[in-house]
């Protein structure tokens, strides 16, 4: 109630401020709460929007008066034209799947778990907790925070020294690809795989080299022979539920590709983003079953914590741990003592382990709900339905034209991510990428006749 009346006020002075001249003094809170019959509180609220949107400004002990507000001309940014030069690279054009959706869509294109799907209420406590603790006034250790480093660790059966705590999935998969691989050097990659590897590839300057991958994982020798030819040091994968298409390697791929590894003396980058995701099955991470340093392992919480939780594990064992740490120190020194103590808390908690059971049936409840309305009304959608993960990778009719599909679906209030971005290369056919654990569920079957009208 008080929300609507603060903004009935600001759009009241609005009108008021319209005619007023620079410098006029606004009504005071007095007349503005006998005027619209509320709080003084309220009244405020609506000063401080109006000061925030720099429509008036307040003169402690004197008033609120309309701003002044300078002359009103076009913005020429024509000179940046050649100080930018050319876009360096492709990667770096801004993703559909981190686009605010308009409050009325459906939205069916985003990365992350709804509000509902998180344990808020755990992370409420947690903040309130750390906030009276050292974590909120001290620089933790380079390393992260020992009791996170060892719950990590202990996750894949390594030691707490492995590990290095970073700030988010993107910031570990940049560092990993800059310490391990480095500009100008070849990193074989799935394909289709995360658009946010195929980003940090780009920013890295490193020389991505696509392997196809299918819904038991990449074919080993297609990866073996991207080995041979170019000599690469380094895979960077999704073993587990892989963002987009959900596929999970199968035991004899995940054994084929590990001994190709140790073979060629490289790196496995294996991206766990999906570990507190499985639907209808456990994922497996290889760091489990490797005790030679090939397998760089990367664990993020932000999607399954919070997205204001950017915290993430890279357990790596060797002399690459410390290239990791060197380039941590290099670009963030470390990463906030009280989001990792926020984090810590949330996980240690016995109700996280409960949170992550009712997780499991509160997605594949979405999921098949989601998977049952793409059925009935995109019949000419084919699709593997994922054992666990986020999304379903529907595979369109060839010729149909992703990107005029979203425009039009996004023109009838249904926002899809076109599948394109999730390809390093040219795409191998026309695909989008729907996320099931996103808001109102109950908008599944409208969005999925939106989808078919526009196909059609």
């Amino acid at each position: 109630m008080n929300d609507d009346s603060s903004s009935r006020i600001v759009a009241s002075l609005h009108a008021w401020i319209a005619e007023a001249p620079p410098g006029a003094r606004l009504p005071s809170t007095r007349a503005l709460v006998a005027e619209h019959g509320v709080s003084p509180v309220t009244v405020q609220k609506a000063l401080r929007a109006l000061a925030t949107r720099g429509a008036v400004e307040t003169r402690p002990g004197v008033g609120t008066f309309v701003r002044e507000m300078s002359a009103l001309r076009p913005h020429d940014h024509g000179w940046q034209t050649a100080a930018l030069g050319a876009q360096p690279r492709r990667g770096l054009r801004r993703s559909v799947a981190l686009r605010t959706a308009p409050s009325d869509a459906v939205a069916l294109h985003s990365g992350y778990p709804d509000r509902e799907l998180l344990p808020h209420r755990l992370v409420r406590s947690a903040y309130a907790r750390a906030a009276r603790r050292d974590a909120a006034v001290t620089r933790p250790p380079s390393a992260g925070l020992p009791e996170l480093q060892a719950w990590f660790a202990a996750e894949v059966g390594a030691a707490a020294n492995d590990v290095v705590v970073v700030p988010g999935s993107q910031s570990g998969l940049a560092t990993a690809f800059r310490s391990l691989v480095g500009a100008g050097r070849p990193l074989v990659v799935e394909s289709p795989t995360y658009w946010g590897a195929i980003l940090a590839a780009a920013q890295v300057g490193v020389e991505v080299v696509p392997v196809p991958s299918g819904r038991h994982g990449p074919d080993p020798d297609e990866l073996a022979r991207a080995f041979a030819r170019t000599g690469a040091r380094a895979f960077y994968a999704q073993p587990s539920f892989a963002n987009p298409t959900g596929a999970r390697w199968s035991p004899d791929v995940a054994e084929r590709v590990l001994d190709l590894v140790r073979d060629h003396g490289a790196f496995l980058i294996e991206d766990d983003w999906a570990h507190d995701f499985g639907i209808d099955a456990e994922p497996v991470p290889l760091a489990a079953r490797d005790g030679s340093g090939h397998v760089v392992h990367l664990r993020s919480l932000t999607k399954s914590v919070s997205p204001s939780v950017r915290v993430a594990g890279v357990v790596v064992r060797g002399p690459a741990r410390e290239r990791i740490l060197a380039d941590v120190e290099a670009e963030s020194m470390y990463v906030s003592g009280l989001l990792q103590a926020v984090a810590l808390d949330v996980v240690t908690q016995p109700s996280w382990r409960t949170h992550l059971r009712a997780l499991r049936r509160q997605l594949g409840a979405r999921r098949d709900l989601l998977a049952a309305a793409v059925r009935e009304h995109v019949p000419q959608a084919t699709f593997e339905l994922p054992a666990g993960g986020l999304n379903l990778w529907l595979r369109l009719p060839d010729g149909t034209d992703v990107r005029r599909l979203a425009g039009d679906c996004e023109a009838e209030g249904v926002v899809i991510a076109p599948g394109d971005e999730w390809f390093p290369a040219e795409p191998a056919g026309c695909f989008v990428r729907l996320n099931f654990s996103g808001p109102d569920p109950g908008s599944f079957e409208r969005g999925t006749q939106v989808i078919g009208e526009s196909l059609r």
